[in-house]
């Protein structure tokens, strides 16, 4: 699993001109997931993403996590996270997941975010997205598990 978390102000994602999501502060997370992704994998990444601790306090150091500001997360699949560009010009997208496990594992991991009390706006999996945003700081940050 790879995700990309972007600390915004704001963003939104839009499908055919309609948007499905929409967030102030918090973060903008960008989503992929292979095949041997495990529900612990889920439950460690939701907890991490949870808990860290990436927003300014009153001393403007970065201590507060998006539950201490009651932040939103926006939550993007994006399978391109798992881009192999070794070979040629056309990168490979092999070590992504398969569509059907992925988009239910997204949506669990949407669901194990939620169930720590985040509220969790959503693109639509595998659709052609447009995602704006402002990216506060800038702060980004990629894990892997």
């Amino acid at each position: 699993m790879k995700v990309v978390i972007q600390r915004v102000s704001n963003a939104k994602v839009t499908v055919d001109d309609k948007t499905l999501g929409q967030i102030d502060q918090g973060f903008c997370l960008l989503v992929a997931f292979a095949d041997e992704d495990t529900d612990e994998t889920l439950e460690y990444m939701a907890r991490k993403i949870a808990n860290m601790r990436v927003f300014s306090d009153e001393d403007d150091k970065m201590n507060l996590s998006i539950q201490d500001i009651g932040g939103k997360i926006l939550s993007i699949s994006q399978f391109t996270l798992y881009a192999d560009t070794k070979h040629g010009n056309r990168p490979s997208f092999i070590g992504a997941g398969n569509f059907e496990i992925s988009s239910k594992k997204y949506d669990q991991f949407n669901d194990l975010l939620r169930g720590r009390g985040l509220i969790v706006e959503t693109g639509e999996f595998g659709a052609d997205m447009q995602v704006s945003l402002t990216n506060d700081g800038p702060v980004t940050i990629l894990m892997e598990r």
